[in-house]
């Protein structure tokens, strides 16, 4: 049986998780094709033959594909934008949007209402065309697109400071941007939910101010999870259009969520000096295969000096100038084990960059336990005291988990419970390895996964399918799993 190839056609490409978003959802081939925008109809139309059953479509092509497909979906032609072609078995391509699938879902889960809410979309781009479809069919009461040139645009944006919702549309914010932000909060006293489509880093300088004042707000990764799992069923043959209510494919979507949080994340280590976080941060990145930073060590690097000699003949000032241009720079990227210094966390950049795309581990040590050598603030016990004090609220906000440190020998111990811990539920305290270290699974011939009998009714997945989905969830939640079929109907 040939595997079945899909991919995604856009101009760049490079930093594309749509290959690892579809990797949870099926088996097929899923590749990334980079073109110039002249190729874009040559390889649409040449899909059938080429062997390609179908693909996801980025900016800029959305609208650039359109002219080139046999059939496009009522929603797709009412918004003007095309996000997934399938080849079909007659022949013809079917283009379709499942954005604005993604986008109602990610509100829903946001808990964000828009029905009666003035909503203010910022950027004019494809995305906002789907965005205000969106919004429209939900019911929002004024929907105001935010240009750099238009009538409304960020010069004049003050006069909707009445807005209950923002969503940005733009890249502003955008790795490898990080902590830039489309526009100030400040003057919208009643907001009410702030959404925002980057999905890299998580949490935005955008979201963060909206969480920093108690707004409701999501990223943009459910949004893409939302409208791979649609448009994954249609690659599949599973439905036919877009039509679908948002609650149908929850469990799946949320599924996907997660393996791609645990997969993209950072985890950042937090704590007093002397903590253990270098020890423990660089057993976890043995055990998980990640990159380990130290924040220290690139401080020491930019200064060509040691820290002790660098608070000896520059100060503590300079000091922390150095530390946060490295935990800038640390945080920006994706999937490593970063060691922070003790005093990090205390300056609020630090801790914005921290949390952007992070999950945070408070390691938490006996004040009389930490290593003091080489560390120039770690003086005498009542002094680290005073330190702990001042810096255990700031912990303790930022911590998704926090996990009691020993001597280093236990350094691989600890950092396996901390792994079992996030991946199952970040600050599950009650969470550990050994309370599920095995799932069997049975089932029986009336589940007919194999769709022998009324396909269109069971459904086309196969039993091999259903198998791989367990397994693939429980490799990486780090759970054992055996599953058995009582009766192998239709083998």
């Amino acid at each position: 049986m040939s595997i079945m190839l899909c991919g995604l056609v856009g101009e760049k490409l490079g930093h594309s998780i749509s290959p690892l978003i579809h990797s949870f959802l099926s088996d097929y081939d899923y590749s990334l094709y980079e073109m110039p925008e002249d190729a874009v109809g040559g390889f649409i139309r040449s899909m059938p033959q080429n062997g390609i059953s179908a693909v996801n479509v980025t900016i800029p092509y959305k609208k650039t594909v359109m002219p080139f497909l046999d059939v496009i979906s009522a929603p797709a032609l009412a918004i003007g934008s095309v996000n997934t072609v399938v080849a079909g078995e007659d022949g013809r391509l079917y283009g379709y949007n499942t954005d604005l699938f993604g986008f109602e879902y990610m509100l829903s889960r946001g808990k964000i209402d828009v029905r009666g809410k003035k909503t203010l979309v910022l950027g004019s781009g494809g995305a906002s065309a789907t965005v205000c479809a969106a919004l429209r069919r939900l019911g929002a009461s004024d929907i105001v697109v935010i240009s750099r040139h238009g009538e409304n645009n960020y010069d004049n944006i003050a006069r909707h400071r009445d807005a209950a919702v923002i969503v940005n549309t733009t890249p502003v914010g955008m790795y490898p941007n990080n902590g830039a932000s489309p526009v100030s909060l400040d003057a919208f006293a009643s907001l009410e939910g702030v959404c925002d489509l980057i999905y890299n880093p998580s949490v935005t300088r955008l979201l963060s101010d909206a969480a920093g004042r108690g707004i409701k707000h999501i990223g943009g990764l459910s949004m893409l999870a939302a409208q791979a799992k649609l448009a994954s069923e249609l690659f599949l043959g599973h439905i036919r259009d877009e039509n679908v209510d948002t609650e149908i494919y929850c469990s799946e979507i949320e599924r996907v969520i997660g393996l791609a949080e645990h997969e993209m994340k950072n985890i950042t280590l937090i704590g007093m000096p002397g903590s253990g976080k270098s020890t423990i941060g660089a057993a976890i990145a043995s055990i998980t295969g990640r990159e380990f930073i130290d924040t220290d060590e690139i401080v020491e690097r930019a200064a060509s000096m040691s820290i002790p000699e660098i608070f000896e003949r520059f100060g503590e000032a300079r000091f922390r100038e150095l530390e946060r241009e490295a935990v800038a720079q640390a945080s920006k990227g994706r999937s490593a084990v970063i060691a922070t210094g003790g005093g990090a966390p205390m300056n609020e950049e630090n801790a914005r960059a921290i949390t952007q795309n992070s999950y945070v581990v408070w390691l938490r040590r006996d004040i009389a336990a930490l290593a003091r050598n080489g560390r120039p603030l770690s003086g005498d016990i009542d002094s680290l005291r005073e330190m702990y004090e001042k810096r255990r609220p700031v912990y303790e906000s930022l911590a998704d988990l926090t996990a009691e440190t020993g001597a280093a020998a236990d350094a691989e111990p600890l950092a396996r419970d901390i792994l079992s811990r996030l991946w199952r539920g970040a600050g599950d305290e009650g969470a550990r390895q050994e309370d599920i270290m095995k799932i069997l699974v049975l089932n029986g011939p009336n589940l007919n996964m194999l769709g022998i009998r009324e396909p269109d009714i069971y459904g086309r997945r196969t039993y091999a399918d259903l198998t791989a989905f367990i397994e693939d969830a429980a490799a990486a939640l780090g759970i054992e799993v055996e599953v058995k079929q009582s009766n192998h109907e239709g083998a």
